[in-house]
């Protein structure tokens, strides 16, 4: 597994000093040139590549599989922050896991226990992570919180690239903050859904360490200066 350098443990440090991560979402690149646009990603400062996986019944899109997540490993060396929207995840986690993936998070909504698939995430090597969809409460993470390397609050109901940030839900993410710096856990919390320049420095400010961002950064004029500008939100 590789090792990000970046990763932050805790200590009495205030969590706003850790270094935000960065995490373009490729759902958002131009498919015909997904390893230009990946090399591009990493060249610009991206701290994660972020792949969105959908299998067209946890959600009503269809996207990639490992076979393009092993493609896309040639072309950097970051860590691949694999989101599984996907109904029972536990049946392709060898295949991400051997495919490159450095984190592998899959919805509580998704299975019946996420235990199992959590633990079988660590044991292939690789950091788990857990998400729960806007209308899903913190308290359904919350056992889990102890067995999770990451926690990814959806800020737009997950299926589609585009949608608006749904405000509500940085109550959640101080919710996850406070619960994971009462208890010391090691346990990043990464946004995903309507990240822009402005949204992305209210997810910090509620408590996020990791923006996953699709078209404010693809879309941008200077991505490099964008990174840059959004690793200071901290």
């Amino acid at each position: 597994m590789r090792e990000d350098s970046a990763k932050y443990y805790y200590s009495s440090i205030q969590y706003a000093n850790w270094m935000i991560k960065i995490a373009p979402s490729i759902l958002s690149a131009d498919f015909s040139r997904l390893g230009d646009e990946i090399r591009r990603l990493e060249h610009a400062g991206a701290d994660w590549i972020h792949v969105d996986v959908m299998d067209g019944n946890f959600v009503p899109n269809i996207t990639i599989g490992p076979v393009v997540v092993g493609q896309a490993r040639k072309c950097s060396s970051i860590p691949f922050d694999v989101h599984l929207m996907v109904l029972n995840p536990e049946k392709y986690l060898e295949a991400f896991a051997e495919a490159g993936s450095d984190i592998i998070t899959l919805h509580i909504e998704a299975t019946d226990d996420v235990r199992p698939a959590l633990r079988r995430i660590r044991s292939l090597g690789k950091r788990a992570g857990l998400t729960l969809n806007p209308d899903t409460a913190f308290e359904r993470v919350e056992p889990h919180m102890g067995d999770i390397d990451l926690l990814l609050v959806m800020s737009v109901y997950p299926g589609f690239a585009g949608q608006e940030f749904i405000p509500e839900v940085l109550s959640k993410i101080r919710e996850a903050r406070d619960y994971v710096d009462a208890n010391k856990l090691d346990v990043e919390i990464e946004v995903d859904g309507g990240i822009n320049s402005k949204t992305g420095k209210m997810a910090v400010e509620a408590g996020a360490t990791v923006l996953a961002a699709g078209s404010a950064l693809f879309n941008c004029p200077d991505l490099r200066k964008e990174i840059a500008d959004w690793h200071k939100f901290a």
